[in-house]
């Protein structure tokens, strides 16, 4: 018997991917008879004239068997006499492309199925794309619905020969192509007599007989199982949906591509007692055994295996995809995030390049901010540059400022501190990673490593002996940005220069970087579009780390429309250091005030992208301070700001 296989079926929207696994379950009598009944019964109401509905023992959710699509990935559990199964069965509908990406990650193998009466659509090019992106190298092509085309040979060669193509452009390493009618169950298990001229196997016999040639489910499979922070903490825990397909995954299958050394990231350090300080994780590649040598990233430590524990249960060795607690023969700084390793090359840097599918409604441009998690570690990342979007049609490298909702481009990514990592061809756990907005925690986007950056190893921060601590005792006060954000007209500029003048007499040292000087000089290459609004921050907030660096209390006074920007502010000045005071003048009051006629030429349509009319602003959720300039004197506002700054003790 062959080992376990894991698949999924995907395609264009209602190219009968469900109808196709469900009726192999049907005729191979892989269902219950509770089950068998059950379908009988509920195709009576459906869509086939009273003959069995087969998609409906994948289709599980209301509004699934209401529309007739698939929405959410059924996962199905199943074993023949020659083989055992998990197929994921994914939606077909550009709207659910993230969902069918999920199953994509668990999968190494996929079935994608061609609707013969409308060949190739763009969404089956995308699928084969996604596919190929998760590191499935094996496909089988079914040519579905040809009872619709009378079994048509020379429809069928015709499309034979797009979808070689495809596989060619993909670069696809091995692909089958079995003509089938999934309503008939014409090639589905057993051979149809009515197309004499296909000599293949059936679905299921390939199925069956396939050994694929190695996948990248281990790494994506277990970080895309989880959306935000809570899916991804069930994804380490290995509770619920998640958990399940990760503990499949943890078993040796027959398709396994043993990886060279031996890589274990660390998930959690046990210490039930002063006396017992254990490794656990999950070994992603290779063995290790009881006096195997590791090296600890990313300090570089060296120590020796003293215990290997599989459960509770002590044991000389272990191997690929069993959890274990590891403990070693001398104290070393190891935590959750670190590596442990022995004869494989991994990077440990800050900077690499990657390819992105991106999934979120809001398109990505260059400089936006997420959590990235990659291995078992969360830390902060910036999107440094888009290099490129990917045709899907083509595969050609389109030169584009931003992603949009189902895209795959190419972008180079910097994370907040050193991170252990791989490229996704040599190790699949350690070179793929997600997106997580930092507002929303909802996963923004999948990604596989390509490379490191060179430029992240070459550029090291050099220490100064004249430090910041001593520059600041020299000024006798603490540095700071104080980030004034608010609507166009709502009294910023006019706030933070009044704040600064109560400053510097009461004898500090201060810089007020005004939104309108800088883009007279810093950013005047900078418009007004999203990306440029991003770089537009990200620049002023270097530059007030480096004021501060200097001694100085840094006064801001930006629009800064972005929730998102502000954060990634935060991040780069040090949130010890960040106040943000947001100036929440009604948009009515900044509009009556106008002191540019600014507002009324952006009504007429003279100014694009203009914050509060045609471009939005996001309030920020919990700024330090909430100031209403309708509402008090100037006197007063700043009289509020020094006591809340003397409150908390930064003057």
């Amino acid at each position: 018997m062959n080992g376990l296989l894991k698949f999924i079926t995907c395609g264009s929207v209602d190219d009968g991917k469900s109808t196709l696994i469900g009726h192999m379950l049907y005729d191979a009598k892989l269902i219950y008879t509770d089950q068998e009944k059950a379908l009988e019964l509920e195709s009576k109401v459906g869509s086939c004239e009273g003959g069995l509905d087969y998609s409906l023992l994948l289709d599980g959710l209301m509004a699934e068997r209401e529309q007739g699509i698939t929405i959410d990935v059924a996962y199905r559990y199943f074993t023949t006499e020659r083989r055992s199964f998990i197929v994921a069965d994914t939606p077909g509908h550009e709207e659910y492309t993230r969902n069918m990406a999920v199953g994509a990650s668990f999968a190494e193998l996929a079935v994608i199925l061609v609707d013969a009466g409308k060949g190739i659509l763009p969404q089956t090019r995308r699928h084969a794309r996604i596919c190929r992106f998760m590191g499935i190298r094996d496909f089988i092509f079914a040519l579905n619905k040809m009872d619709l085309i009378h079994y048509n040979k020379n429809i069928f060669l015709k499309i034979e020969k797009d979808i070689k193509k495809l596989a060619v452009d993909l670069e696809l390493d091995h692909i089958t192509v079995i003509p089938v009618s999934a309503t008939e169950g014409d090639n589905v298990t057993v051979r149809s007599d009515k197309m004499p001229w296909y000599q293949g196997k059936t679905l299921l016999s390939c199925l069956e007989e396939t050994v694929v040639s190695g996948t990248g489910q281990e790494g994506l499979e277990q970080v895309l199982s989880g959306t935000g922070q809570e899916g991804l903490e069930q994804v380490l825990s290995g509770a619920g949906q998640e958990g399940l397909e990760q503990t499949v995954s943890s078993g040796q299958t027959a398709s396994a591509q043993p990886e060279p050394g031996f890589v274990m990231p660390v998930q959690r350090v046990c210490r039930p007692n002063h006396s017992f300080r254990g490794f656990q994780g999950q070994i992603e590649a290779g063995r290790v055994a009881v006096g195997d040598q590791l090296t600890i990233l990313p300090s570089g430590e060296r120590a020796e295996v003293s215990g290997v524990l599989v459960g509770d249960k002590e044991a000389a060795a272990a191997g690929t995809g069993q959890p274990v607690t590891l403990t070693l023969d001398r104290e070393v700084d190891v935590s959750r995030g670190c590596v442990l390793m022995k004869e494989v090359s991994l990077h440990c840097g800050t900077m690499f390049t990657a390819m992105l599918l991106w999934m979120d409604d809001a398109a990505l441009v260059s400089g936006r901010n997420f959590y990235l998690k990659l291995g078992t570690r969360i830390l902060p990342a910036t999107i440094l540059q888009i290099k490129y979007q990917v045709d899907i049609h083509s595969g050609e490298h389109l030169a584009d400022a931003a992603l949009h909702k189902n895209e795959i481009g190419c972008c180079d990514v910097l994370v907040s501190d050193k991170v252990v990592f791989a490229e996704f061809r040599k190790y699949k756990s350690l070179g793929s990673f997600i997106l997580i907005d930092r507002v929303t925690n909802m996963t923004s986007a999948c990604g596989v490593i390509e490379h490191p950056l060179r430029r992240a190893e070459t550029v090291t921060w050099q220490t100064m002996d004249v430090t910041r601590e001593f520059r600041a005792g020299q000024m006798n006060q603490k540095p700071m940005t104080i980030w004034f954000t608010g609507l166009s007209g709502s009294g910023k500029s006019t706030l933070a220069n009044a704040l600064e003048k109560r400053l510097s007499t009461s004898g500090k040292h201060t810089m007020l970087l005004d939104g309108d000087n800088i883009r007279l000089g810093l950013n005047r290459n900078l418009g007004f579009t999203e990306k440029d609004r991003v770089e537009n921050i990200r620049r002023i907030a270097e530059v007030s780390r480096l004021m501060n660096d200097a001694g100085l209390i840094v006064l801001t006074s930006f629009i800064s429309p972005y929730r998102s920007d502000r954060d990634n502010a935060g991040e780069i000045i040090g949130r010890e250091d960040f106040i943000e005071i947001y100036v929440s003048t009604p948009l009515e009051e900044c509009e009556r005030r106008d002191v540019k006629g600014l507002y009324k030429r952006a009504r007429q349509g003279e100014i694009p992208n203009f914050t509060g009319i045609s471009s939005p602003y996001e309030e920020p959720l919990d700024p330090q301070l909430r100031i209403d300039t309708s509402r008090h004197s100037l006197e007063a506002c700043v009289d509020i700001i020094l006591e809340e700054l003397k409150k908390s003790g930064r003057i």
